[in-house]
């Protein structure tokens, strides 16, 4: 790694076309998962969304359990 940069493209003057058109071309590059492996990683970001849902509610649960146990022992 020599730390050379690659020099960002000259977009002056091309204008919105251009840049559609560079857009483009880029976007033919991209690796597109299947049907299939988005399936399975849609499921997967949601499990892991429920499974933190899930985490959360039993974390407020215990603190809001052990709040009001201060509360009824601070009286």
């Amino acid at each position: 790694m020599s730390g050379e940069r690659t020099p960002l493209p000259d977009i002056k003057g091309r204008g919105i076309s251009g840049f559609y058109r560079d857009v483009t071309r880029e976007m033919k590059h991209v690796t597109w998962p299947t049907r299939q492996e988005a399936i399975r990683l849609t499921g997967v970001v949601l499990g892991v969304c429920g499974m933190l849902a899930l985490i959360l509610t039993a974390a407020s649960w215990v603190l809001e359990m052990g709040l009001k146990l201060l509360q009824i022992g601070g009286k």
